[in-house]
Protein backbone atom coordinates (compact mmCIF):
# COMPACT_ATOMS: atom_id res chain seq x y z
CA UNK A 1 0.00 0.00 0.00
CA UNK A 2 0.97 3.50 -0.15
CA UNK A 3 2.11 3.60 3.05
CA UNK A 4 3.76 7.55 2.40
CA UNK A 5 0.16 8.59 1.58
CA UNK A 6 -1.10 11.48 4.09
CA UNK A 7 -4.16 13.61 4.43
CA UNK A 8 -5.33 16.39 5.89
CA UNK A 9 -8.68 17.79 5.50
CA UNK A 10 -10.73 20.49 7.30
CA UNK A 11 -15.06 20.22 7.19
CA UNK A 12 -16.59 21.70 4.22
CA UNK A 13 -18.26 24.92 5.57
CA UNK A 14 -20.24 27.19 2.98
CA UNK A 15 -18.13 27.81 -0.57
CA UNK A 16 -14.46 27.33 1.29
CA UNK A 17 -11.85 25.18 -0.37
CA UNK A 18 -11.25 22.30 1.56
CA UNK A 19 -7.27 21.26 2.11
CA UNK A 20 -7.14 18.17 0.68
CA UNK A 21 -2.66 16.97 0.26
CA UNK A 22 -2.17 13.34 -0.40
CA UNK A 23 1.29 12.28 0.32
CA UNK A 24 3.89 13.07 2.60
CA UNK A 25 7.93 13.08 1.75
CA UNK A 26 9.70 10.09 2.51
CA UNK A 27 12.76 10.47 4.98
CA UNK A 28 16.02 10.63 3.79
CA UNK A 29 17.98 8.20 2.51
CA UNK A 30 21.74 7.73 1.57
CA UNK A 31 22.47 8.71 -2.01
CA UNK A 32 23.87 5.15 -3.59
CA UNK A 33 27.35 5.55 -5.73
CA UNK A 34 25.96 3.82 -8.62
CA UNK A 35 22.80 1.93 -9.35
CA UNK A 36 22.16 -1.73 -10.90
CA UNK A 37 21.52 -2.89 -14.21
CA UNK A 38 18.81 -0.83 -16.43
CA UNK A 39 15.37 -2.42 -17.50
CA UNK A 40 14.56 -0.92 -20.88
CA UNK A 41 10.79 -0.31 -21.94
CA UNK A 42 9.72 1.58 -25.09
CA UNK A 43 7.40 4.52 -24.99
CA UNK A 44 5.02 5.40 -27.20
CA UNK A 45 3.56 8.59 -29.24
CA UNK A 46 1.25 9.22 -26.57
CA UNK A 47 2.92 8.66 -23.29
CA UNK A 48 1.47 10.29 -20.34
CA UNK A 49 3.98 9.26 -18.19
CA UNK A 50 7.66 8.38 -18.15
CA UNK A 51 10.06 6.97 -16.10
CA UNK A 52 13.64 6.65 -16.46
CA UNK A 53 16.51 4.86 -14.57
CA UNK A 54 14.50 5.14 -11.56
CA UNK A 55 16.78 3.99 -8.30
CA UNK A 56 14.87 3.45 -5.15
CA UNK A 57 17.10 2.02 -1.64
CA UNK A 58 16.57 1.95 1.74
CA UNK A 59 18.72 0.94 4.69
CA UNK A 60 17.20 -2.23 6.93
CA UNK A 61 20.35 -2.86 9.71
CA UNK A 62 22.55 -0.65 8.69
CA UNK A 63 22.62 -2.45 4.94
CA UNK A 64 21.22 -0.75 1.59
CA UNK A 65 18.45 -2.65 0.17
CA UNK A 66 17.70 -2.02 -3.39
CA UNK A 67 13.57 -1.69 -4.30
CA UNK A 68 14.23 -0.75 -7.66
CA UNK A 69 17.20 -0.61 -9.53
CA UNK A 70 16.91 1.59 -12.70
CA UNK A 71 13.34 0.88 -13.85
CA UNK A 72 12.02 2.63 -17.25
CA UNK A 73 8.48 2.35 -17.18
CA UNK A 74 5.71 4.53 -19.52
CA UNK A 75 1.55 4.48 -19.50
CA UNK A 76 0.50 6.03 -22.55
CA UNK A 77 -2.98 8.18 -22.85
CA UNK A 78 -6.16 5.40 -22.53
CA UNK A 79 -4.12 2.75 -21.20
CA UNK A 80 -4.30 0.69 -18.48
CA UNK A 81 -1.01 -0.91 -17.43
CA UNK A 82 -0.40 -3.15 -14.14
CA UNK A 83 2.17 -3.75 -11.90
CA UNK A 84 1.72 -6.67 -10.66
CA UNK A 85 4.55 -9.12 -8.74
CA UNK A 86 4.94 -10.41 -4.72
CA UNK A 87 5.30 -8.26 -1.35
CA UNK A 88 7.75 -5.64 -1.77
CA UNK A 89 9.03 -6.68 -5.35
CA UNK A 90 8.89 -2.49 -5.33
CA UNK A 91 5.71 -1.99 -7.56
CA UNK A 92 3.75 0.10 -4.65
CA UNK A 93 7.04 2.07 -4.20
CA UNK A 94 7.34 2.91 -7.97
CA UNK A 95 3.39 3.85 -8.05
CA UNK A 96 4.68 6.33 -4.91
CA UNK A 97 7.54 7.63 -6.86
CA UNK A 98 5.56 8.17 -10.20
CA UNK A 99 2.54 9.16 -7.98
CA UNK A 100 4.52 12.59 -6.47
CA UNK A 101 5.02 10.83 -3.54
CA UNK A 102 8.04 9.69 -3.18
CA UNK A 103 11.30 10.79 -4.11
CA UNK A 104 13.52 8.38 -5.95
CA UNK A 105 17.61 8.51 -5.19
CA UNK A 106 18.05 9.03 -9.15
CA UNK A 107 16.46 9.03 -12.56
CA UNK A 108 13.57 11.18 -14.09
CA UNK A 109 9.86 11.18 -13.86
CA UNK A 110 8.17 13.13 -16.42
CA UNK A 111 4.25 14.02 -16.74
CA UNK A 112 3.09 15.40 -19.87
CA UNK A 113 6.75 16.01 -20.88
CA UNK A 114 6.98 18.04 -17.75
CA UNK A 115 9.66 16.70 -15.21
CA UNK A 116 8.00 16.23 -11.80
CA UNK A 117 11.13 14.52 -9.81
CA UNK A 118 13.06 17.30 -9.12
CA UNK A 119 9.82 19.85 -7.95
CA UNK A 120 9.49 21.62 -4.42
CA UNK A 121 6.88 19.67 -2.03
CA UNK A 122 4.60 22.39 -3.00
CA UNK A 123 5.55 21.88 -6.47
CA UNK A 124 4.61 18.58 -6.32
CA UNK A 125 1.38 19.13 -4.25
CA UNK A 126 0.51 20.82 -6.68
CA UNK A 127 1.10 18.09 -9.24
CA UNK A 128 -0.50 15.64 -7.33
CA UNK A 129 -3.60 17.96 -7.44
CA UNK A 130 -3.87 19.13 -11.00
CA UNK A 131 -2.77 16.04 -13.53
CA UNK A 132 -3.33 13.01 -11.04
CA UNK A 133 -6.00 11.06 -9.63
CA UNK A 134 -5.72 8.60 -6.56
CA UNK A 135 -7.68 5.20 -6.02
CA UNK A 136 -6.37 3.76 -2.35
CA UNK A 137 -6.79 0.15 -1.19
CA UNK A 138 -8.60 1.45 1.44
CA UNK A 139 -10.81 3.90 0.09
CA UNK A 140 -9.11 6.97 1.79
CA UNK A 141 -12.83 8.61 2.03
CA UNK A 142 -13.37 11.59 4.49
CA UNK A 143 -15.41 9.81 7.10
CA UNK A 144 -17.29 13.19 8.21
CA UNK A 145 -18.18 14.02 4.51
CA UNK A 146 -20.80 12.82 2.51
CA UNK A 147 -20.31 10.99 -0.73
CA UNK A 148 -21.32 13.65 -3.01
CA UNK A 149 -19.09 16.02 -0.85
CA UNK A 150 -15.95 13.44 -1.10
CA UNK A 151 -16.56 13.61 -4.85
CA UNK A 152 -16.62 17.16 -5.01
CA UNK A 153 -13.29 18.00 -2.84
CA UNK A 154 -10.90 17.98 -5.60
CA UNK A 155 -12.82 20.33 -7.70
CA UNK A 156 -12.83 23.00 -5.16
CA UNK A 157 -9.09 22.90 -4.79
CA UNK A 158 -9.29 24.10 -8.42
CA UNK A 159 -10.72 27.18 -7.18
CA UNK A 160 -14.66 25.65 -8.29
CA UNK A 161 -17.51 26.92 -6.18
CA UNK A 162 -18.47 24.75 -3.60
CA UNK A 163 -22.28 24.62 -5.13
CA UNK A 164 -20.54 23.56 -8.72
CA UNK A 165 -18.69 21.20 -7.91
CA UNK A 166 -21.26 19.72 -5.49
CA UNK A 167 -23.70 19.71 -8.94
CA UNK A 168 -20.80 18.11 -10.60
CA UNK A 169 -20.18 15.50 -8.29
CA UNK A 170 -24.13 13.91 -8.18
CA UNK A 171 -23.88 14.04 -11.63
CA UNK A 172 -20.94 11.45 -11.34
CA UNK A 173 -22.44 9.65 -8.75
CA UNK A 174 -25.74 9.20 -11.15
CA UNK A 175 -23.08 7.56 -13.50
CA UNK A 176 -21.68 5.53 -11.15
CA UNK A 177 -25.25 4.15 -9.36
CA UNK A 178 -24.97 5.97 -6.32
CA UNK A 179 -27.15 9.14 -7.08
CA UNK A 180 -29.66 7.65 -4.37
CA UNK A 181 -26.33 7.10 -1.79
CA UNK A 182 -25.06 11.18 -2.50
CA UNK A 183 -25.55 12.03 0.95
CA UNK A 184 -24.31 9.24 2.53
CA UNK A 185 -21.28 8.88 4.69
CA UNK A 186 -18.82 6.48 4.23
CA UNK A 187 -19.60 4.17 7.19
CA UNK A 188 -23.03 3.78 5.92
CA UNK A 189 -21.96 2.24 2.62
CA UNK A 190 -20.58 -1.08 1.65
CA UNK A 191 -17.16 -1.63 0.82
CA UNK A 192 -17.96 -1.81 -2.90
CA UNK A 193 -20.07 1.81 -2.78
CA UNK A 194 -16.88 3.39 -0.90
CA UNK A 195 -14.22 2.40 -4.10
CA UNK A 196 -16.97 3.91 -6.19
CA UNK A 197 -17.15 6.77 -4.60
CA UNK A 198 -13.22 7.02 -4.68
CA UNK A 199 -13.16 6.06 -8.05
CA UNK A 200 -15.28 9.10 -9.00
CA UNK A 201 -13.10 11.38 -7.02
CA UNK A 202 -10.30 10.31 -8.72
CA UNK A 203 -11.80 11.47 -12.42
CA UNK A 204 -13.70 14.10 -11.65
CA UNK A 205 -11.34 16.46 -12.00
CA UNK A 206 -10.25 14.60 -15.73
CA UNK A 207 -6.71 13.88 -14.58
CA UNK A 208 -3.38 12.99 -17.11
CA UNK A 209 -3.20 10.09 -14.93
CA UNK A 210 -4.98 7.47 -12.39
CA UNK A 211 -2.78 5.61 -10.10
CA UNK A 212 -4.59 2.80 -8.13
CA UNK A 213 -2.97 0.60 -5.73
CA UNK A 214 -4.69 -3.11 -4.83
CA UNK A 215 -7.80 -1.30 -5.72
CA UNK A 216 -9.71 -4.34 -5.37
CA UNK A 217 -8.18 -6.26 -2.57
CA UNK A 218 -10.86 -4.59 0.15
CA UNK A 219 -13.51 -5.92 -2.14
CA UNK A 220 -15.47 -9.69 -2.89
CA UNK A 221 -15.23 -10.52 -6.23
CA UNK A 222 -18.29 -9.37 -7.84
CA UNK A 223 -17.87 -6.13 -6.30
CA UNK A 224 -14.26 -6.22 -7.95
CA UNK A 225 -15.30 -6.30 -11.26
CA UNK A 226 -17.45 -3.82 -10.91
CA UNK A 227 -15.32 -1.71 -9.52
CA UNK A 228 -12.47 -2.53 -12.68
CA UNK A 229 -15.46 -2.25 -15.27
CA UNK A 230 -16.28 1.04 -13.89
CA UNK A 231 -12.66 2.19 -13.74
CA UNK A 232 -11.90 1.25 -17.13
CA UNK A 233 -14.89 3.37 -18.41
CA UNK A 234 -14.09 6.16 -16.36
CA UNK A 235 -10.73 6.63 -17.17
CA UNK A 236 -11.74 5.96 -21.28
CA UNK A 237 -13.71 9.03 -21.20
CA UNK A 238 -11.10 11.13 -19.68
CA UNK A 239 -8.43 9.22 -21.78
CA UNK A 240 -6.26 9.13 -18.87
CA UNK A 241 -3.48 7.21 -18.51
CA UNK A 242 -4.05 4.41 -15.54
CA UNK A 243 -1.59 2.29 -13.70
CA UNK A 244 -3.12 -0.42 -11.01
CA UNK A 245 -1.35 -2.10 -8.64
CA UNK A 246 -2.61 -5.37 -8.12
CA UNK A 247 -1.92 -9.22 -6.53
CA UNK A 248 -5.56 -9.74 -7.47
CA UNK A 249 -5.72 -12.59 -10.84
CA UNK A 250 -9.60 -12.05 -11.14
CA UNK A 251 -8.93 -8.51 -12.54
CA UNK A 252 -5.79 -8.92 -14.95
CA UNK A 253 -8.09 -9.43 -17.95
CA UNK A 254 -8.88 -5.14 -17.48
CA UNK A 255 -5.19 -4.69 -17.75
CA UNK A 256 -3.88 -3.44 -21.89
CA UNK A 257 -0.46 -3.97 -20.87
CA UNK A 258 1.03 -6.32 -17.50
CA UNK A 259 4.33 -5.32 -16.36
CA UNK A 260 5.89 -7.81 -13.69
CA UNK A 261 8.21 -6.52 -10.98
CA UNK A 262 10.52 -8.59 -9.00
CA UNK A 263 13.49 -7.70 -7.40
CA UNK A 264 13.45 -4.11 -8.67
CA UNK A 265 13.70 -5.21 -12.22
CA UNK A 266 10.81 -5.60 -14.40
CA UNK A 267 10.43 -9.34 -16.03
Amino acid sequence: MLNEVSMSVSELRGSQTVPFVPGADASEVAKPLDCPVRTSNSVGSQAVLVAREICKSYKIGGEQRWVLRSVDFHANAGECVFLSGPSGSGKSTLLSIIGCLLEAESGQVTIMDRRVDNLSVSQRTLVRRQMIGFVFQRFQLIRGLSAQDNVAVPLTLQGISLQEARLRAGDLLRRVGLEMHRKQLPTAMSPGQCQRVALARAVIGSPKLVLADEPTAALDGKSGTEVMELLKELVTATNSATVVVTHDPRIIRYADRVCEIENGRFK
